[in-house]
């Protein structure tokens, strides 16, 4: 009597596709997946790198720019920084504390370990607050300048003051955009683990270059 041997199960049939792009986050089907683990190779880490790389390169030519034009200039005089920047520097730092509970939160979640969503949304919710009250403070600090008489076009040192801090606060915008996506993805128990990571990363090099251009605006500007 002939024996029929049943075909094993395809790879398809016992794993689903959750990325919706070709296959980069399989799970097991059965699986109670509420954060997406990479099980490939992912761009979003070689794309953050390009652009922290990129960023570095940008604010070590304004550096080499605010260099060279403070020792061809006579008489360089240095304007008082106003007070709130060093607040604002404990509300930045503070942002980033309240983004590595986050992660810890959301690697929980994602494990089944914490059962409710609401925690690790909270801290990201707390570090948006706080990115956006670092925002506020910046905008409040050139008020404080232009109460003083200094404008971009005054003098060569609120100049560079005004465009270092502007332009850091560009890019911590576009940091405030990568929360709230990451959040929206939260929401929806499709986050990614690279994506996340590379939404932290980003955060916490915004924080090592502000201290860097305080730094630099005490010393310099």
């Amino acid at each position: 009597m002939a024996t029929t041997i049943p075909e094993p199960p395809r790879i398809s049939d016992r794993l689903r596709d959750y990325s919706g792009n070709g296959g980069k986050n399989w799970i097991p089907a059965a699986g109670n997946a509420r954060v997406l683990q990479d099980r490939r190779f992912n761009p979003a880490q070689t794309g953050i790198w390009v652009a922290l790389a990129a960023i570095t390169m940008s604010f070590a030519a304004l550096t080499s720019a605010l260099v060279v034009r403070q020792g061809v200039s006579v008489g360089w005089g240095h304007i008082t920084l106003p007070p709130i920047l060093f607040s604002n520097t404990f509300v930045l730092l503070a942002s980033s504390v309240t983004l590595e509970f986050a992660r810890r939160r959301v690697t929980s979640y994602a494990r089944g370990i914490e059962s409710n969503k609401a925690v690790p949304m909270g801290w990201l919710a707390a570090t948006l607050f706080l990115g956006l009250l670092f925002i506020a403070g910046q905008y409040t600090a050139w008020l404080q300048l232009k109460s003083q008489g200094l404008y971009l076009a005054t003098n060569t040192n609120s100049s560079f003051f005004y465009l270092f801090t502007g332009v850091h606060a560009a890019h911590i915008l576009g940091g405030l955009l990568g929360l709230v996506y990451v959040m929206s993805k939260l929401h929806r128990s499709v986050l990614r683990r690279s994506t996340f990571a590379a939404c932290a990363q980003y955060w916490h090099f915004m924080d090592a270059l502000w201290l860097y251009l305080l730094l630099l605006l005490w010393t310099r500007i």
